[in-house]
């Protein structure tokens, strides 16, 4: 039986612990979000005064929990993928349909990266008028679900060429459509 390098283990748990901080932290400003959401329609309607704040802040919460759900989603293997063609490709081939659709995140990631600390050094000097803040924290969530889908993908990549197993558990699932009939049917008996 082949055992796993300590490394990979090591730092399997702390991108684990990442993701699952991730997925808090997303959930967590999903619930700010409508909690401030309700808040403005509070004001506006009941009120008749709305304040400005309320909506850049919905919008940048927003951003941020999108974007750390989608690196979760990277890690879990939720992002897209070659679906179609892995129902017809042989097992030897899904793991490299899924190798390239991880070196795909990982190239996103790092454009997401890129780009977006370049639009937060051009709007770093800028002023957000309602919220007092600078411009460029509008796309520093681009920075950090980047580093965060460049990590995750990079992480699945690693394992992969390291011979673990990732794969087998997906290899085992049936395709989406079977599965759906499949639990329609237990629901019928």
């Amino acid at each position: 039986m082949k055992t796993v390098p300590t490394t990979l283990v090591k730092t399997g748990r702390a991108l684990s612990w990442l993701s699952s901080l991730s997925l808090w932290l997303a959930g967590g400003g999903l619930v700010v979000m409508t909690a401030i959401v309700a808040w403005q329609v509070f004001c506006r309607y009941v009120l008749n005064d709305s304040p400005s704040w309320t909506e850049p802040g919905a919008v940048m919460l927003m951003s941020w929990f999108i974007f750390l759900g989608a690196a979760v989603g990277v890690r879990e293997n939720y992002h897209l993928g070659f679906d179609v063609l892995l129902y017809v490709v042989p097992k030897g081939g899904k793991k490299w349909l899924r190798m390239i659709s991880d070196l795909v995140a990982l190239a996103f990631g790092i454009g997401m990266i890129w780009y977006g600390i370049e639009l937060v050094r051009l709007t770093w000097d800028t002023v957000l008028p309602s919220l007092q803040i600078s411009g460029g924290w509008d796309y520093v969530p681009l920075v950090a679900g980047g580093v965060l889908i460049g990590l995750f993908a990079l992480e699945r990549i690693v394992l992969r060429l390291a011979g673990e197993p990732i794969d087998d558990v997906l290899d085992e699932m049936p395709p989406a459509e079977v599965a759906a009939e499949l639990d329609t049917a237990e629901i019928k008996v």
